[in-house]
């Protein structure tokens, strides 16, 4: 298995899937942050690809902000019929409370399409503090989350393909 840096400095093993060549991912990225978003986005891709993930099997899709990563995910769940999403955001705090809500609201609505059960949403949205933890978190000394979010994804579409015999 192929394996990157993850979060605590081991190699993060990159799963197959199971479905092969049928193996069908919606990549939503934010725009909002996007030398960030953009970073997660690269390693969410470079992880599809080492696992064998056909070019044509996956779909980008680029949404204003980390808020509108629900609605896209949504509407991506009832056309696209993916075995897996991945929302990517990077919500920085500021003075206002508007972190707050952003998060809230991104969480909950992510949550609330896991819990349909149609295909696994994988939160690859970082809420940090300042920029610089954004930036060790999107191919810096921590790692990329983007290339975390992807292999999450390729494992939960697994185990949804062995619970529903896919």
């Amino acid at each position: 298995m192929s394996t990157i840096l993850n979060t605590e400095g081991r190699e993060l093993d990159i799963p197959i899937p199971v479905r092969g060549r049928e193996f069908k991912v919606a990549v939503i990225t934010a725009q909002w942050n996007g030398a960030i978003t953009g970073a997660l986005r690269d390693g969410a891709l470079d992880v599809l690809h080492r696992a064998g993930v056909e070019y044509g099997n996956i779909t980008l899709l680029e949404v204003p902000g980390t808020v509108e990563l629900v609605n896209a995910a949504a509407v991506a769940m009832k056309t696209l019929s993916p075995d897996a999403i991945i929302v990517i955001g990077c919500v920085i705090r500021g003075d206002t409370p508007h972190f707050d809500y952003v998060c809230q609201g991104v969480t909950q609505g992510v949550a609330e399409l896991n819990a349909r059960g149609d295909a696994p949403v994988i939160f690859g949205v970082l809420t940090v503090n300042k920029l610089e933890e954004a930036q060790d978190r999107a191919g810096g000394k921590l790692g990329n989350k983007g290339a975390e979010a992807a292999a999450a994804a390729i494992q939960m579409s697994n185990l949804h393909a062995s619970l529903l015999n896919k």
